[in-house]
């Protein structure tokens, strides 16, 4: 091969490898340009809060029943918190240091037959009935950042059924409902030891 023919390859090699530069470089563009709608579409409206990875590994904090509306309402719920959270629901620290989570896992309450006939041979007359986690209700969190959320007391909220984030109506509710407990840095649950 003659040395002009060498450049002549040499120069078609680069430029192979300068359009496939572009070709991905434009695709991986265009990729990311797809994936961040669908990204900004999980996360909450008002807060932008999305689902944390892992977040069923938590610690627990507490549970709770919540019953009303004439009986028709009957949820258990769960609280379960990042380290960050853990550590300062466990030294009661107030407020809650940026980068604490919350979640609150909820579900229908749902009597459990099985559970019962059980029960009833282990304690004989004792009338005891047990109810259970039945379908997800939904899951929230409380994300403590006191700059980014300074004008709702320091925390952003997050509601999610079925993992896909409620309307901008029903997040607008959040930090009212949270006012109450200011003096506990807008949280109401509490440490079970």
């Amino acid at each position: 091969m003659t040395l002009r023919a060498a450049r002549q390859v040499l120069v078609a090699v680069c430029a192979a490898i300068a359009v496939c530069t572009v070709y991905v470089t434009k695709s991986t563009a265009q990729s990311a340009k797809e994936i961040q709608p669908q990204a900004q579409s999980n996360a909450s409206p008002i807060y932008g809060i999305t689902i944390p990875a892992g977040y069923r590994d938590w610690r627990l904090i507490s549970v709770k029943q919540l019953t009303g509306a004439e009986g028709k309402l009957k949820q258990l719920r769960a609280q379960l918190g990042n380290d960050i959270a853990i550590e300062a629901f466990r030294a009661g620290k107030l407020p809650f240091p940026d980068g604490a989570i919350i979640a609150a896992l909820h579900w229908n309450e749902a009597s459990s037959d099985e559970n019962d006939k059980v029960l009833a041979v282990g304690f004989p007359g004792a009338g005891l009935e047990s109810f259970v986690a039945g379908s997800a209700v939904n899951v929230q969190f409380m994300v403590k950042d006191s700059k980014k959320y300074a004008a709702t007391g320091g925390w952003g909220f997050g509601d999610f059924t079925n993992g896909k984030p409620g309307d901008e109506a029903l997040h607008q509710t959040c930090f009212p409902c949270h006012e109450p407990a200011k003096a506990r840095d807008y949280v109401f649950t509490r440490y079970a030891h």
